[in-house]
């Protein structure tokens, strides 16, 4: 899962992209409202954590932009503003979950945990391709109805190509689906993780399109 990390606080997002990318996310990091909604609008992320106290504008417009742009990107919003009203201004543009500063990060990665299983449920609970589910909720593949184990980059990468079945993905788009800004990906990391992944899947499951990507279609 991709998030948006929305915070001018440079020693919290240090510690906050650490402490994500050791869950298995990929974290990429704005600090300022207006480039994470110049950013949204050029492609979506899975998930978005909001500061609310931004040094170019108020968090909340920036939720209310964001809802603008999508109703149903997942937002939570992370803020020293602790008062019972800036929760529920939060919550009624459109927040999915709010959380006030100071907090304990394992709070935070279950608050994640539960927005990305409700995510989940309501986009694709189970994504089944011939022999092959996909169960993002318990993060579990089976094939032929044999539970195969994945790796979280494996899981993200299959899911990906599975929920645009009959689309051709390139290597660039897998790439920002697994891994933040500015992090040094090997040439060949898609391909790699393709190779483990056919060797888990019925032949010919993941096609190859020369020059172009990858695509899994309907049998």
């Amino acid at each position: 899962m991709q998030i948006l990390l929305v915070e001018d606080d440079a020693a919290l997002v240090e510690a906050l992209k650490k402490a994500l990318v050791a869950e298995g996310f990929a974290v990429n990091c704005l600090s300022k409202g207006k480039q994470a909604i110049a950013s949204i609008k050029t492609e979506l992320p899975d998930m978005v954590i909001l500061d609310l106290g931004l040094p170019d504008m108020d968090g909340l417009e920036v939720m209310r932009l964001i809802r603008a742009v999508s109703a149903e990107l997942p937002v939570l919003i992370l803020t020293a503003r602790s008062s019972l009203g800036d929760k529920i201004t939060g919550l009624d543009l459109g927040a999915d979950d709010y959380l006030a500063k100071p907090f304990d990060v394992n709070e935070l990665l279950a608050r994640i945990r539960v927005i990305e299983r409700r995510a989940s449920s309501l986009k694709h609970a189970s994504l089944v391709i011939g022999d092959v589910m996909l169960d993002s909720i318990s993060h579990q593949v089976f094939v032929a109805g044999e539970a195969v184990s994945m790796s979280r980059r494996e899981f993200m990468l299959l899911k990906g190509l599975m929920e645009n079945v009959g689309r051709v993905l390139t290597k660039e788009s897998l790439e920002s689906k697994l891994y933040s800004w500015g992090e040094e990906v090997v040439s060949n990391t898609i391909e790699v993780h393709i190779h483990h992944l056919r060797k888990k899947l019925p032949a010919g499951f993941i096609q190859t399109l020369r020059g172009v990507g990858y695509i899994v279609k309907l049998p």
